[in-house]
């Protein structure tokens, strides 16, 4: 199976083809990343269209890629990064009103059993509290909680240093933590970091 690097090698020789086997490989991530940042913003049936958007970008600069700044997945994240922020950006200027921006509430069809209840209210209250993050503690929670990422892939998708990284973090879980506290009981976001340094 060929790396990522001679899979650059030959698209940037002409075989475009191979431009489909690095989309394979990264389209399912990329996708939940830009679906959890937009999430916040109740822009998530937007998602599909802005991975899209990435992979053309991604596509269009491939000249430019060099992989000694970073690895092409790292590029990638950042691609749809900037991307989802753009958009965001867009969105805010022009403010549209919840109701006409596609969005659509779903409500549940049938009867949820009480634990299921309060478990689905939980997952919510956690993703508001998540909203409520500044935009760059937000990212960084969402690549490593959600995406698993390292701290120096973060570091270089945020373009911080792994220990700004660390901090972000560190700002994040509190934040959500001190929302959630009146709440819950039980701990959002465990410390993992002993179990796994990573």
């Amino acid at each position: 199976m060929m790396t990522d690097s001679q899979l650059i090698q030959e698209i940037k020789q002409g075989n475009v083809e191979m431009y489909s086997e690095l989309m394979r490989r990264y389209q399912r991530k990329i996708l939940a990343f830009v679906y959890h940042m937009l999430k916040s913003s109740n822009l998530e049936m937007m998602a599909e269209d802005l991975c899209s958007e990435t992979f053309y970008k991604a596509y269009k600069s491939l000249g430019t890629f060099r992989e000694v700044d970073a690895s092409f997945s790292t590029w990638l994240y950042t691609i749809a990064r900037n991307t989802v922020l753009s958009e965001l950006r867009k969105q805010r200027s022009g403010s549209v009103p919840l109701e006409e921006s596609g969005y659509v509430p779903v409500a549940p069809t049938d009867l949820i059993p009480e634990q299921a209840i309060l478990r689905t209210e939980q997952v919510e209250m956690v993703r508001e509290a998540i909203k409520n993050l500044p935009e760059k503690q937000r990212s960084a929670l969402i690549l490593r909680e959600y995406d698993q990422l390292d701290y120096q892939e973060i570091a270089k998708i945020l373009g911080q240093t792994v220990s700004a990284v660390k901090s972000l973090l560190f700002r994040a879980r509190s934040s959500v933590k001190n929302q959630l506290e009146p709440y819950l009981f039980e701990p959002v976001f465990e410390e993992r970091e002993g179990l796994k340094s990573r």
